[in-house]
């Protein structure tokens, strides 16, 4: 059962447009959002980094077999103008140092046919989004009773032959 898909070309275009990004507006732009997954029972867990990013920044989507996580993150001094007289030149915020990745982004994950996509539940702490997804209850594995009975089963075949066959 696949959980994430990998696509090597997608990616390198993914970096080629995020590099030109970061050069043309002076801001960093994230590259993915760091995650971790694994699997507790029946159920997988996803934890992607989202620090600095308000719970209503954070858009999921699932259309058919792929969750995409998309999310916003603004620089505190985004659109923030200096109050007149307070700064020596008034006007905008005059940024001296933007290290910090911001902007939109997004994150897909290809999930198998067997994972429930229905019940998929999401919860926001601390930077983390951490997303819950089990595994569908038909794609679950169950145990089949098998019954014994006394009398033989008769079958008849394609060429009209028939033969016993105990059930």
């Amino acid at each position: 059962m696949s959980m994430m898909h990998f696509e090597p070309f997608r990616s390198s275009f993914r970096e080629l447009d995020r590099l030109s990004n970061q050069m043309l507006s002076g801001t960093r732009v994230p590259l993915a959002m760091p995650m971790d997954v694994w699997r507790e029972g029946q159920t997988f867990h996803v934890a992607l980094d989202l620090p600095g990013v308000d719970a209503d920044g954070i858009d999921l989507r699932v259309e058919r077999n792929t969750l995409t996580v998309s999310a916003q993150r603004q620089a505190p001094f985004a659109n923030r103008a200096v109050e007149q007289g307070s700064g020596e030149h008034g006007g905008a915020a005059e940024v001296m140092v933007a290290e910090r990745p911001q902007g939109n982004f997004t994150r897909q994950l290809v999930l198998g046919e067997g994972l429930d996509t229905e019940a998929v539940t999401a919860d926001y702490s601390n930077g983390v989004l951490h997303l819950t997804i089990p595994v569908a209850q038909a794609a679950q594995p169950r145990r089949i009773q098998v019954s014994q009975s006394s009398q033989p089963q008769v079958i008849e075949g394609d060429t009209g032959g028939q033969r016993q066959v105990p059930e």
